[in-house]
């Protein structure tokens, strides 16, 4: 009977460096990097995990080529850049407001709330209140007092 695949994981902490890199050539089919001992085990674990119960869906895989084709034409510096004190896009930002739940998605150029798109917290924070605020405060990302 095969080993559980939490014993397999738990086996990894303790293994010596040549038996990781046994283990690596014995999953991936190839020699091991040359990287330090962490990466090998963080990459074993989640190799495991592969095997025994799938990789990633079809949906996910499309999805990150897409996103590789968006960023292949720019330049390192530029993926990294973001604008100045910008929440990544992706990020969920939550305000509770009149006792609603207010959910507002942060997306690269704008900002999406009940599936509308807005240039500005600012203007999501006036739809919601009915009244002129400053986004950044609303949502809690920075004081009134700007820290």
């Amino acid at each position: 009977m095969k080993e559980s695949v939490l014993s397999q994981l738990a086996a990894l902490k303790g293994a010596p460096a040549p038996v990781l890199k046994a283990r690596w050539r014995e999953l991936f089919d190839t020699e091991p990097p040359a990287y330090n001992r962490r990466f090998l085990e963080s990459r074993l674990a989640y190799r495991i995990q592969e095997l025994a119960y799938g990789g990633l869906s079809r949906e996910t895989t499309e999805r990150l080529k897409s996103m590789a084709r968006q960023y292949a034409d720019q330049k390192p510096a530029d993926r990294k850049a973001r604008p100045f004190l910008r929440p990544v896009a992706g990020t969920k930002l939550i305000r509770e407001w009149e006792g609603l739940e207010h959910c507002v998605t942060v997306r690269h150029d704008d900002f999406e709330y009940l599936g509308r798109p807005y240039k500005s917290l600012s203007s999501v924070a006036r739809a919601i209140t009915g009244t002129k605020w400053n986004g950044w405060v609303f949502f809690g990302l920075k004081n009134s007092l700007g820290k």
